[in-house]
């Protein structure tokens, strides 16, 4: 990236920031920045790009403070299909919201910080590098009260972010078993998907 591009990107980034920060709550405006300062760390050490991942952690929880009347009201002006697990909680829906909205108001036209934002809670099959990073850092970040297996899913994503996928979505699944809610199916497809493929690089 040339100086005018990396002028650019502080530009973009000074700007999303002094909009956000007026959008979120000060809880979740500082949760956002420790996901950008995880999602960087992550990005050197796995060789993602660092000023996508930073884009996309400013703005991945963009939506979610909206009261839910708003996000019902944004999912039926953008036409968000609700997965049953959306319609169950539908505060769940943030994400597909912040995925729009970094678009139609931020003014993000990177298909992969959208997908970026867009996933950040559910995953799916197939996802880039800079995706495996939003959602890894969302999950992982250090202002995250300790559970089990976060120290593992924290050790896994500076070695391997498949590895940390695993290990994040099958203590998601888990967890909304235990709370027993409806899982959305793409995080089932996901965890599936990334099982399956590190299953098969690692067969003899």
């Amino acid at each position: 990236m040339n100086k005018k591009d990396k002028k650019s990107f502080k530009e973009t980034r000074e700007y999303l920031i002094s909009k956000i920060e007026k959008r979120l709550t000060d809880k979740r405006f500082e949760h956002t920045l420790r996901v950008e300062e995880t999602a960087l760390k992550l990005a050197e050490i796995h060789k993602g790009d660092p000023y996508k991942v930073s884009l996309a952690a400013i703005l991945h929880d963009n939506a979610k403070n909206y009261s839910n009347e708003k996000k019902l009201r944004l999912c039926n002006k953008y036409h968000v299909h609700l997965s049953k697990a959306e319609e169950e909680n539908i505060d769940l829906v943030h994400s597909k919201l912040g995925g729009i909205l970094a678009k139609d108001k931020y003014h993000i036209d990177d298909i992969e910080i959208i997908h970026a934002i867009m996933y950040h809670t559910t995953g799916r099959p197939h996802m880039s590098k800079t995706e495996k990073i939003i959602y890894i850092a969302d999950f992982i970040e250090p202002g995250r009260k300790e559970f089990p297996g976060l120290k593992k899913a924290r050790e896994l994503a500076e070695i391997d972010l498949d590895l940390a996928l695993i290990k994040i979505l099958m203590l998601t699944i888990n967890h909304i078993i235990d709370r027993g809610k409806i899982i959305d199916s793409i995080t089932e497809e996901t965890y599936e998907f990334y099982y399956k493929l590190y299953s098969h690089k690692h067969t003899p």
